[in-house]
């Protein structure tokens, strides 16, 4: 972990922390599968991984029926990785 990461992975401890306490569910347990690759690929300083991740935790949220705390906390780990360099989308967001 370097200075640049550590915030964005706090909002991903966060994250996961909030998609564990989701009710049982094939979804919940692909996006807590999902949540942890991204953390790993953070952790890698993997470009295209924190991309790929980024777009799948982000469906799979909407699939969950978007609770707002988990959705809230996603929008704060995006804003994190942008800070800190990462291009978390394919396409420039809204």
């Amino acid at each position: 972990m370097s200075e640049r990461t550590a915030p964005a992975l706090a909002k991903l401890d966060a994250l996961l922390s909030l998609v564990i306490a989701l009710p049982a569910s094939p979804t919940r347990t692909q996006l807590v599968d999902e949540a942890e690759a991204l953390k790993r690929a953070v952790a890698a300083f993997h470009m295209e991984a924190i991309r790929f991740r980024m777009y799948a935790v982000d469906r799979m949220i909407a699939s969950a029926g978007d609770p707002a705390d988990v959705r809230r906390v996603f929008d704060e780990l995006r804003h994190a990785l942008e800070d800190a360099g990462f291009h978390t989308r394919s396409h420039a967001g809204p």
